[in-house]
């Protein structure tokens, strides 16, 4: 009978333990709760954003290291100010797209310099375990969350809108342009279609013709994305893409090149 009840209450104890464990990109709950004095004004991130990142989108982290107090301020407006349920959806989108990408250039700076992304942790990484994405390195509230947590956690899952791909930006030579201004309400639906125009239209990132189309991981990574709500990836293509793709195009997906985009 000890033994029985040992494992009884060893087994309540591991269920007690994963019930209190947050999945590991579930959405983050400490700001549930929070009051909000209103959408953070994103303009310092705006200026340095002006000041250090290139046309190409191309990043001067030298340059941000040696702003990282202005920077900094920032990064703490975005800690103390998670968004509210009385925010708008491009309030909150706006926020989240901006915190990933700003807390993606600190994470580079806390390392730096590095040749990529993927050599900050684990030389063996497992996705949402022990990848850069995964370290629950970001301050929103009263809780420390991750990369993947923004992504998969919040933005995926809360606003399905395939359109962030052209917006998160990993600090790798393949991803999206990072653009030299910050995402606001206002402006967000045009940013993000002009994202998307920028994307599909840089040879180097997806490599298009009417006969074959050689395209972004991100089309292969987030299939089930771009096939939301009946849609195709053609379609998603097509909408931005100069050039016009059709069912008898052969698809293909470039490698990703992981590189800091460095200027």
């Amino acid at each position: 009978m000890t033994k029985i009840g040992n494992l009884t209450r060893a087994c309540l104890l591991i269920g007690l333990l994963l019930i209190l464990s947050p999945a590991l990109t579930g959405p983050p709950t400490a700001w549930a709760d929070a009051t909000s004095s209103g959408p953070v004004d994103h303009s310092i991130y705006d200026q340095l954003l002006k000041k250090y990142v290139d046309e190409r989108g191309q990043v001067n982290y030298k340059g941000f290291r040696k702003d990282q107090a202005e920077f900094k301020k920032y990064l703490d407006l975005l800690s103390k100010n998670p968004p509210a349920a009385s925010w708008s959806k491009n309030e909150q989108m706006a926020y989240w797209i901006n915190a990933y990408n700003a807390f993606t250039i600190q994470l580079i700076l806390d390392h730096y310099p590095v040749q990529s992304i993927k050599d900050i942790g684990s030389k063996i990484q497992i996705p949402f375990v022990t990848t850069p994405w995964a370290v629950k390195f970001i301050p929103i509230g009263k809780e420390k969350i991750s990369l993947d947590n923004i992504e998969h956690g919040t933005l995926r899952k809360k606003f399905d809108d395939p359109r962030i791909h052209f917006a998160l930006v990993c600090a790798s030579k393949s991803c999206p342009r990072l653009r030299n201004e910050a995402y606001t309400a206002d402006k967000l639906d045009t940013q993000l279609n002009d994202q998307g125009r920028d994307f599909l239209n840089n040879p180097a990132k997806n490599a298009i013709t009417p006969k074959q189309a050689s395209l972004s991981k991100y089309f292969d990574w987030y299939k089930g994305d771009w096939k939301d709500n009946g849609k195709s990836i053609e379609e998603w293509v097509n909408r931005y893409s100069n050039t016009k793709i059709n069912s008898n195009t052969k698809i293909s997906f470039m490698d990703y090149n992981w590189n800091l985009n460095e200027q």
